[in-house]
């Protein structure tokens, strides 16, 4: 029987501590959550190796590290509303409910939004919701929010997503462009979004996300 504890630990101590990660909430939070329980079957053996899952219909897991450090550059506080877009299965969203007051989760598909609800309620992460939705839409009955992250690479920011979050609230994408990704974080201030480059990262860009479907709305 595979000892996925062990697993954890290992995450822990060799992709996210020596990414300088150290607040104790993303410690205890990537400790705690069962990564294995938010993939599909057949991918529970990778859950913890380093790279990005591909987790089928346009979605995937970050890396661990680069989780990791969006987190810990949003400083998310245990009084704060956030707002996980694209979690497919609910990993980032169970690791970000043990440090949020809530978590508000979008996915566009309803089948993968109810299993990544059931897996939440199995996961004790009652302070977490899925909205079934489209991913650029975001969920403003829930909003404003503090805290936006987006599970996947993107080329541009909806307007949409950006009126959601409140003012002196914080944004983290990975922004792609060509082969290079970058994780910036934004800090909106008086209505505008200002950008700061956090590390470099990487992952397939989100459909919703992309520029040619900006253009074509």
């Amino acid at each position: 029987m595979t000892d996925f504890a062990t697993r954890r630990r290992t995450m822990v101590d060799t992709q996210v501590r020596p990414s300088d990660v150290t607040k104790f909430p993303i410690i205890d939070a990537m400790l705690t959550v069962q990564r294995e329980n938010f993939v599909p079957d057949s991918h529970r053996e990778a859950a913890y190796a380093e790279g990005i899952i591909d987790l089928g219909s346009g979605r995937c897991l970050l890396e661990p590290r680069t989780l990791a450090k969006m987190l810990d550059a949003l400083n998310i506080s245990n009084d704060e509303v956030v707002l996980d877009i694209a979690p497919a299965l609910g990993y980032s969203t169970a690791v970000a409910a043990r440090m949020a007051q809530l978590v508000v989760a979008v996915e566009e598909d309803e089948a993968l939004a109810a299993e990544a609800q059931t897996l939440l309620m199995e996961a004790e992460a009652d302070n977490a919701i899925v909205h079934v939705g489209p991913l650029e839409q975001g969920a403003t009955e829930h909003g404003p929010y503090d805290v936006i992250m987006i599970q996947g690479g993107v080329e541009q920011v909806p307007d949409a997503l950006i009126e959601q979050l409140k003012d002196r609230g914080r944004i983290a994408c990975l922004f792609v462009e060509g082969k290079l990704g970058t994780v910036r974080i934004g800090h909106k201030s008086g209505g505008q979004v200002t950008w700061r480059y956090a590390f470099n990262a990487n992952a397939p860009v989100l459909k919703a996300f992309c520029t040619e479907c900006a253009f074509s709305l």
